[in-house]
């Protein structure tokens, strides 16, 4: 069993929706953490009322000397920092991949350079396409179906970024670990993912329409399509069960395997927010996926069950977004 007290953790792209609540908790396990983070997405404002011992640092992943730099006199990287949201798939895949491969060639670098003997990497299930088996376990193969779609660098990437630390693992790293988190959701979770998108839409529809009492609502693909969501206090929860107890070298999902249809996301978030809501279908963008779910048999193993229920993560969520609608950037409404 790891203990976190004393240890110096690195951990890149930790301003995000996820390095931020990670942070805060390896500073109550007694950690010393430095962040980097080039601050493209998330704020180093939401770190600063933290109590711990804290070291941020702003710049860029694919600067091998501020890796470096960062990388000194730790003990442990957990390497978050990329480019995420599915808007972001169709329309930056070139950065997409190269904070991938350069930020992660750089990690790798930095780690070996200056001795830091564990590396914990997280991936995504986004490696995970089409799969023939649900809930799906860690030992499906990964594919890239089309190298031609935009959609798929995130996902190559992410591939790409776990072969790099196998193939590293077993002669430079005391510890790795591979982590493929499954929808993570939550208060301040960005503006460009589903359940945020619908809050916001449904909100400014409704606006303008204050004597509403059903609400044609157009969506992506059919609603047929399904995906399964893990809170953000139960993802961080699993997290350090695999960071105290999971294998070297080991993959680990981390998610919940309540599988849900979008269609049904959005009656709940309009019933939240006292809508009736009418789905109007369109065509799902090439590439997505119908149906994800994750065999979290593994995490289990570690002593891991999810707290949150969904109807209660969406009404924190859903409280978040509706307080903080003016932040909103145009794109959320889209």
């Amino acid at each position: 069993m790891l203990d976190l007290k004393a240890k110096k953790i690195l951990v890149t792209g930790g301003t995000g929706f996820i390095g931020r609540v990670l942070v805060s908790k390896l500073l109550d396990s007694g950690a010393f953490v430095r962040v980097l983070d080039n601050d493209s997405r998330g704020s180093k404002k939401t770190l600063e009322n933290l109590n711990g011992n804290l070291e941020i640092r702003i710049g860029d992943i694919r600067d091998i000397n501020m890796v470096r730099e960062s990388a000194n006199s730790m003990d442990m990287i957990c390497h978050l920092a990329y480019v995420n949201g599915t808007k972001y798939f169709y329309e930056k895949p070139n950065e997409i991949i190269e904070i991938a491969i350069k930020g992660m060639m750089n990690c790798i670098e930095a780690c070996i350079e200056e001795q830091v003997g564990q590396f914990i990497l997280a991936s995504s299930s986004e490696v995970y396409q089409n799969p023939k088996t649900l809930p799906t376990d860690e030992t499906v193969p990964l594919i890239i179906p089309d190298i031609y779609n935009p959609r798929y660098a995130y996902g190559g990437g992410k591939i790409a970024c776990e072969l790099m630390l196998i193939s590293y693992s077993h002669k430079y790293f005391d510890r790795s670990l591979i982590i493929r988190p499954h929808n993570v959701y939550g208060p301040q979770m960005g503006w460009e993912h589903v359940i945020p998108q619908f809050i916001c839409r449904m909100k400014k529809q409704s606006g303008e329409n204050l004597n509403l009492s059903e609400l044609n609502f157009k969506i992506q693909g059919s609603g047929k399509e399904t995906r399964s969501f893990i809170y953000i206090d139960d993802f961080i929860k699993a997290l350090f069960l695999i960071l105290k107890h999971g294998k070297n070298r080991e993959i680990y999902n981390i998610g919940t395997e309540e599988e849900i249809m979008i269609q049904d996301l959005a009656y709940i978030i309009g019933k939240k927010l006292g809508l009736n809501i009418n789905i109007i279908p369109s065509i799902l963008k090439k590439g997505g996926t119908p149906r994800r779910c994750p065999d979290i048999k593994k995490i289990q193993s570690l002593g891991f069950s999810n707290n949150i229920t969904l109807d209660i993560g969406l009404e924190k969520t859903s409280n978040w977004y509706i307080d903080n609608l003016s932040q909103a950037p145009a794109h959320a409404f889209e």
